[in-house]
């Protein structure tokens, strides 16, 4: 068949300007391309013949003369027994083989997450990512198809859910703890780039060279579970914690009305349970008065029998005043029996009372 010249496509470029395209079907206009055409590719591009669906030769950047030497591929598919003589008809996709930054990503529904610290947690995430193109023949036909001007807008939409699946595999196959996660994004960015590259590029023909978490965030409980954690952490030694507290309460003066006197009474009980625990209250004889206890309260006899207690000797022993001990026996906080005009309290119920 016959082409007389304005039939024949004698240049084929793509002067892209666009900024955001990654794949352009050059537009043939129903014209052959003739035998020495002048195929030119520019940096950061990848021109692709296809030719009824099957994928022909691939250029790189540079200027190629289209002659039988240089598309072999296409020789083969076409059948040419002697090369390549008259015109013929093939598609060239122009890709973008730059670097795309700053796309979005995020997870529309929570990622389950098996914890080792919080068992099973729900976790939401979203960033940016950065990526280029590899495989030029994979991505155009698992992402681009044949569609003749594919821009980023269109690339964020058909793999977003896909990042993110790949993502989510990720994480869960990374088993980073929860705390870890909320804290420390950067790190967690880049311990997932190994573990998503090879299936996205495998699967897309892309590369994303920087993956960027902005945020994970977790359901309400968890979150009050992580400020917890901080706060002991603050703490530290929970022990010495209260007795500093009792400190401070003892130099003030334990002014402060009737909050102040519970809040005294409260560390009493603390570091009395604390001397139980570490021995100080077993046996038969009494410790010594607690720094601060009233002077009456440690006048009071020693008990005949250790395992019953008065009022001023349970007081004593907390380092509180005997009213302070009475108004929490009046109160049914500790139990008590009345003999008579006084009360006594037992051994046990006042362990009870100190576990409480």
């Amino acid at each position: 068949m016959d082409f007389i010249k304005g039939e024949l496509l004698e240049i084929i470029e793509w002067q892209d300007d666009s900024r955001d395209t990654i794949a352009w079907r050059y537009p043939d206009d129903d014209k052959a391309i003739k035998n020495g055409a002048q195929l030119i590719v520019r940096e950061s591009q990848v021109a692709q013949f296809l030719y009824l669906g099957q994928f022909g030769d691939t250029f790189g950047p540079g200027k190629h003369t289209l002659t039988t030497d240089n598309i072999p591929v296409l020789t083969r598919i076409k059948g040419w027994k002697y090369g390549f003589q008259s015109p013929f008809k093939a598609d060239v996709y122009f890709v973008n083989t730059r670097l795309f930054t700053g796309n979005k990503w995020g997870t529309a529904n929570p990622i389950m997450l098996r914890d080792a610290d919080l068992g099973v947690v729900r976790a939401r995430a979203y960033g940016t990512y950065d990526f280029k193109v590899t495989n030029v023949q994979t991505f155009l036909k698992e992402v681009a198809g044949s569609d003749h001007d594919f821009r980023v807008d269109e690339f964020a939409d058909t793999m977003r859910s896909r990042v993110v699946s790949i993502f989510s595999d990720a994480l869960a196959n990374a088993h980073v703890p929860v705390f870890d996660v909320a804290t420390r994004y950067t790190d967690l960015g880049e311990a997932l780039l190994p573990l998503i590259n090879p299936v996205i590029s495998a699967k897309y023909g892309i590369e994303v060279s920087s993956f960027i978490v902005e945020n994970v965030s977790v359901p309400p409980e968890v979150e009050e579970a992580i400020d917890k954690r901080s706060a002991m952490s603050a703490i530290g030694n929970l022990n010495d914690y209260v007795k500093y507290q009792m400190g401070q309460g003892m130099a003030a003066g334990g002014g402060g009305g009737a909050a102040g006197t519970a809040s005294e009474l409260a560390v009493g009980f603390a570091v009395a349970k604390e001397l139980m625990q570490q021995g100080g209250l077993t046996g038969g004889g009494s410790p010594p008065p607690m720094p601060g206890a009233p002077a009456a309260a440690s006048a009071a006899p020693v008990q005949a029998n250790p395992d019953i207690l008065d009022p001023a000797s349970v007081a004593r022993m907390l380092g509180v005043s005997e009213a302070d001990v009475m108004t929490e026996i009046e109160s049914g906080n500790l139990p008590a029996k009345k003999i008579g005009s006084s009360y006594r309290v037992t051994r046990a119920a006042l362990d009870a009372f100190l576990a409480h």
